[in-house]
């Protein structure tokens, strides 16, 4: 990632993409089960489903676990924006009502596969970044940037998990 001295009130984004030799249909069970994202990720700890959702439908609502060495331990609630079956898989994190992020899969056919790419933009809403850039103003821009250079880091271990794993398993067959 570039530095673009971003920052936060400019909703920076950060996309990644891998290309995975197999259908969206063989991706998405993977991609739209969120229960299983904690085990690609080495912040988030856990997802639990509420008000009775046992899985993704526009306007199902889950709550986030998370860790990080310096932002400590937190939970957020996120509500799902988009679920078209096989393409695109949406989602915001809520504060006040307000996404402090917002986190989108899409999964896009061709040349005998599919490009899988995960995309995220950070707010409007504040987020626990916006408490660190509280604290110290004058350091805005280069903590924006080094939280985007973590989620691109995250992002691209995700989607090469799940390439690794649908790959593996339509090799088994």
């Amino acid at each position: 990632m570039e530095w673009t001295g971003a920052r936060y009130a400019d909703k920076p984004i950060v996309e990644v993409e891998t290309f995975i030799e197999a259908s969206p249909e063989q991706i998405w069970a993977l991609v739209a089960d969120v229960e299983q994202m904690p085990s690609m990720s080495s912040e988030l700890q856990r997802i639990e489903w509420q008000d009775g959702a046992t899985g993704p439908s526009v306007g199902a609502t889950f709550v986030g676990y998370s860790k990080h060495p310096a932002l400590g331990e937190w939970n957020s609630t996120s509500t799902v924006l988009e679920y078209d079956e096989p393409k695109v898989f949406t989602w915001a994190v809520m504060a006040d009502d307000v996404p402090s992020a917002t986190w989108r899969f899409t999964l896009e056919p061709g040349d005998g596969g599919t490009t899988l790419r995960q995309w995220m933009r950070m707010g409007p809403g504040r987020s626990g970044l916006s408490f660190a850039i509280d604290r110290m103003p004058e350091k805005e821009q280069k903590i924006v940037f080094v939280r985007l250079r973590e989620f691109e880091a995250s992002m691209t271990a995700t989607v090469a998990a799940i390439k690794e794993r649908v790959e593996s398993a339509a090799a088994a067959l």
